[in-house]
């Protein structure tokens, strides 16, 4: 991709990875994901972040054709995830004279990934770097997503440049800017990348977008997906809503099923749920759907019902890995119901009640195990967890 213009002087330098299908090696991305990386042109010349290492070459011949024979001064190191910090020793050879930099913990972690720095400039909150017509203002917001997280405020032109906070899944397709781009299609990616990547974080967001409200932005920079230059809102809402857990009302259902005695006892939750008037619907397959697009969910919609048949004494597999997953990005104020199903021996149900006693959400009914094909006394009790939820979201 070529390098474009944010201001005089500012420019931005952005990769496609359309090859990759996993980012972090865990989270689907069919769409691809963008490396952004920020170069300021001044008396002194500041590169903020780098990129993924596989884009070294062409990252390196954009700056040279931008600053020619002239040497970077700074490498401001928002976030040192190797997607961010993949051509840090590249840029480090290249311009040897270069000062790093960083907060207090984002040293011990260039020493972890490469090697201890040598040049370095240690900032604190409130810190300012002159470049000469610009100025840099950092603010540290530590655990958005790792502990070393900071941001870097343009002061001249009001540009927040915010590391991986307000990123998107997705590659910039022409479109540079939020106003080049259809946002309905970035609508999921942006959301599926707050909840795969910051979820987990979400009150630390909170406490980030506090700190952050002062200042008079007027232009935001991701290290991943589109330039925030007209509509700030647009993400700063959105982020704003799903990191404070308010939760849209509707019902994800999920279930594992080898023999489709699980699956039937869903469809009767969620014919009940519709006939009730819950609009909002989700039910997935553990065994087809990856965890990222029901995750997605569980951060959009407060009722979370989930099923298992018994296998070898335990959960079915699939369920067991995704609600692992839940347990450890802890989202808040959800409503449960459980079921599940066995045949010679249980496990499903038994390990489904110890994932409600961990993610301490209200459970709406009694959790409900059949045995085998499903009887009419059990289908009652569906029909009652089904009420039973709908009565909770419909207040």
């Amino acid at each position: 991709m070529q390098y474009v213009n944010l201001a005089e002087d500012i420019y931005f330098l952005g990769y496609n990875d359309r090859r990759t299908s996993l980012f972090e090696n865990i989270w689907p991305i069919p769409y691809g994901i963008s490396y952004n990386s920020y170069l300021l042109v001044d008396e002194k010349i500041a590169l903020i972040d780098t990129v993924e290492r596989s884009f070294i070459d062409d990252y390196i011949d954009s700056i040279e054709e931008i600053i020619g024979n002239r040497k970077i001064d700074y490498l401001v190191i928002n976030h040192m995830e190797p997607d961010h910090s993949g051509a840090l020793r590249a840029i480090i050879q290249k311009y040897p004279e270069i000062t790093l930099v960083g907060n207090k913990k984002t040293f011990a972690l260039v020493e972890s990934f490469y090697k201890e720095p040598e040049n370095v400039l240690m900032v604190h909150d409130d810190s300012v770097l002159e470049l000469g017509k610009h100025r840099l203002q950092f603010q540290t917001i530590p655990m958005v997503h790792w502990p070393e997280t900071m941001v870097t405020y343009e002061e001249t032109n009001k540009i927040l440049f915010s590391g991986d906070a307000f990123g998107s899944y997705g590659t910039l397709d022409g479109g540079i800017f939020d106003d080049e781009i259809n946002l309905d299609f970035y609508e999921i990616e942006v959301m599926r990348y707050f909840t795969n990547i910051v979820g987990k974080y979400c009150a630390h967001t909170q406490r980030a977008i506090k700190k952050l409200a002062p200042l008079d932005i007027k232009m935001i920079a991701a290290t991943h997906g589109p330039v925030w230059r007209t509509d700030l809102n647009w993400v700063l809402t959105r982020y704003n809503k799903w990191s404070s857990y308010d939760l849209d009302t509707g019902v994800v259902i999920v279930y594992g099923s080898m023999y489709g005695n699980t699956q039937k006892m869903a469809e009767v939750i969620a014919r009940r749920l519709a006939e009730r008037g819950i609009k909002n619907i989700r039910v997935y397959d553990a065994s087809k759907t990856h965890a990222s697009y029901i995750i997605n969910d569980v951060f959009k919609y407060k009722g979370f019902i989930v099923g298992s048949p018994a296998y070898n004494n335990s959960m079915f597999p699939n369920v067991e890995i995704l609600l692992s997953t839940i347990e450890h990005m802890a989202p808040k104020d959800h409503y449960l119901g459980i079921f599940g199903n066995f045949l010679w021996n249980g496990g499903g149900v038994k390990n489904l009640k110890v994932f409600a006693e961990n993610i301490k959400w209200e459970l709406v009914y009694d959790p409900i195990e059949e045995k085998g094909a499903l009887r009419k006394e059990n289908k009652e009790h569906l029909l009652s967890l089904a009420d039973a939820m709908a009565d909770k979201l419909l207040g």
